[in-house]
C-alpha cells in the first residue's frame, strides 16, 4: 500500500502548477499530508515486524508474493492506481481538465485502498493487531469521506 500512496502523493504534487481552484488546492494538501503520514506509519510499522519497507529493498524481493503484478505501466499494480495513461494525461492537463481528471482519478484511487481494506479483513485472521486494525479503519473512513468530497466537488463542476 506504500506505492498505492506514492502514486497519490505524486498525484497531489501536480496540482500547484495545474489549477487555481482554491478548493482542489486544499483538498490536495489534506491528501498529501494524510497519504505522507499513512506511509511513515506503514513504513514503521514493516520495520518494526522485520519486512522490507520499500519496493525497492531487492533482497527482500523474492520472499515477497508479488502475485500477478503487471510493472509494465499498462495496468496498475494495485486496486484503484492510474495507469501510466491516466497518469500522463493528468500530468498534461490544466485548468478545469485537470481539476475534473485529478476528482475522477482520485475518486478511483481512494476507492482501490477500500477494495485493499475490504481484503485485508476479508482474509482470517489479518488486520487484527491493535494498532493496524486503528490504521485500516482510519484509512477506510479517511477515503470514504474524501471520496464524499469529491463526488461533491465534481457534481457543483459545470
Amino acid at each position: 500500500m506504500i506505492m498505492h500512496h506514492s502514486q497519490a502523493v505524486e498525484m497531489t504534487a501536480l496540482i500547484n502548477e495545474r489549477t487555481t481552484n482554491k478548493e482542489l488546492r486544499a483538498l490536495g494538501a489534506r491528501i498529501s499530508h494524510s497519504q505522507a503520514e499513512e506511509m511513515r506509519f506503514m513504513q514503521r510499522w514493516l520495520a518494526a515486524i522485520g519486512q522490507p519497507t520499500t519496493m525497492h529493498d531487492h533482497h527482500h524481493m523474492d520472499d515477497m508474493d508479488m502475485g500477478d503484478m503487471d510493472m509494465s505501466g499498462d495496468t496498475p499494480p494495485m486496486p484503484g492506481m492510474l495507469t501510466k495513461k491516466q497518469m500522463d494525461a493528468l500530468a498534461k492537463a490544466k485548468g478545469s481538465e485537470f481539476d475534473r481528471l485529478f476528482l475522477e482519478g482520485m475518486i478511483q484511487h481512494h476507492g482501490g485502498a477500500l477494495t485493499m481494506v475490504k481484503d485485508l479483513f476479508d482474509t482470517s485472521g489479518a488486520g487484527q493487531e491493535a494498532e493496524l486494525f486503528t490504521f485500516a479503519t482510519d484509512v477506510d473512513s479517511g477515503q470514504r469521506a474524501e471520496i464524499r468530497i469529491m463526488q461533491g466537488m465534481l457534481a457543483q463542476r459545470p
